[in-house]
This record gives C-alpha cells, sequence and structure tokens, in this order.
C-alpha cells in the first residue's frame, strides 16, 4: 500500500515537475529589470528569456520581440536553450515511463523485476531532467546576483531574479524529489 502511495506522489510531483519545466522554458521572464536607487518612474518593465525580449510599458501593452538571428546569440543563451529543450523532452519521456510503470505495477504481480527495471529507469530519467533544468536556472541566477552587485554594471543593465527562474528551481526541486522516490523502489 504503501508502495503504491509513493509511486502516485512520485507521478505526480513528476508531472508537476514536468509542466513547470516546460513553462520555464517558455517564459519571458528570466531576467527582470531591477528598479533601485530610488527610481519611482517605472514606465517599462524589461523582461529577457531564452526566446525573446518583452517590453511592458505601464502594465498594459506587451510588447515581446523573439531574437532575430541564432548566430548572434552569446554561447550560454544557446547552451541553456538547448539544456531546457532536451530537459523539456525527457520531462515528458521519463513521465511516460513512469505512468507506464505505476499503470503495470498495480495489473501484474508475476514480473517484479521487469517493472522494477523500468520504473529505476524512470526515476534516473527524473533525476537527469531535475540536473539539466537546475544547470541553466542557477548559472542565470548566480549571474544576475553578481551583475547585480558589480559597480562596474551601468544601473539600466543590472537585472533581479524572474518568475521563471523561481518556476526553473521548484521544478528541479519536484523532479529530483520524484526520481528519488522512483529509484528507492
Amino acid at each position: 500500500m504503501a508502495c503504491c502511495v509513493l509511486q502516485i506522489t512520485g507521478l505526480i510531483f513528476g508531472g508537476v515537475g514536468m509542466v513547470g519545466t516546460l513553462a520555464a522554458t517558455v517564459m519571458p521572464q528570466w531576467r527582470v529589470s531591477a528598479y533601485i536607487n530610488g527610481n519611482i518612474v517605472v514606465f517599462e518593465s524589461i523582461w529577457e528569456g531564452l526566446w525573446m525580449d518583452c517590453i511592458s510599458q505601464l502594465g498594459i501593452r506587451l510588447q515581446c520581440k523573439f531574437y532575430d538571428s541564432v548566430l548572434a546569440l552569446p554561447q550560454p543563451l544557446e547552451a541553456f536553450r538547448a539544456l531546457m529543450c532536451v530537459a523539456v523532452v525527457l520531462s515528458i519521456i521519463s513521465f511516460l515511463m513512469a505512468i507506464v510503470g505505476v499503470k503495470y505495477t498495480h495489473r501484474t504481480k508475476e514480473d517484479h523485476r521487469g517493472i522494477s527495471i523500468f520504473i529505476l529507469a524512470a526515476g534516473v530519467a527524473f533525476l537527469l531532467t531535475g540536473i539539466l533544468v537546475m544547470i541553466p536556472v542557477s548559472w542565470t541566477g548566480g549571474r544576475i546576483i553578481r551583475d547585480f552587485y558589480d559597480p562596474k554594471v551601468p544601473m539600466p543593465l543590472k537585472r533581479e531574479l524572474g518568475a521563471a527562474l523561481y518556476v526553473g528551481w521548484v521544478s528541479t526541486a519536484l523532479l529530483i524529489t520524484a526520481g528519488t522516490m522512483y529509484c528507492s523502489f
């Protein structure tokens, strides 16, 4: 009974982590403009993401523009795009593997070894997905914090942590938790 509860809980955590991974990948709020030094005139808010930049004017009008050229992007951004795309695909595959593993665990009782290998593979895939999400999210967060406190960076170029980073960190925690649950079987 406890095995079934842990499997279902791992499936829920993995599903939410999968959705969070997809959301963090497509959200433009990775880096958000910072308002410092008592600047109360905030007509525009700038968002920078993996795929586009957006400008919100007075919270009413939102203009987004996809990056023009893949070749003109900085190398870390290209790598982060690739890691997040691989993480999205791997999270979907691991979620489907977990569904099949849980489904056959409840239906069959004769082939425990085959089912446990299948669930172990789903757990390892969840763990790998969590690591793939953690790398670009944490790297970007560290870079934002370092640039924010660097006096050489001009005030208009300073950014704060965006919502996509928080979504990515929560997704990482859920995916690693789901992977740990499935690997413990």
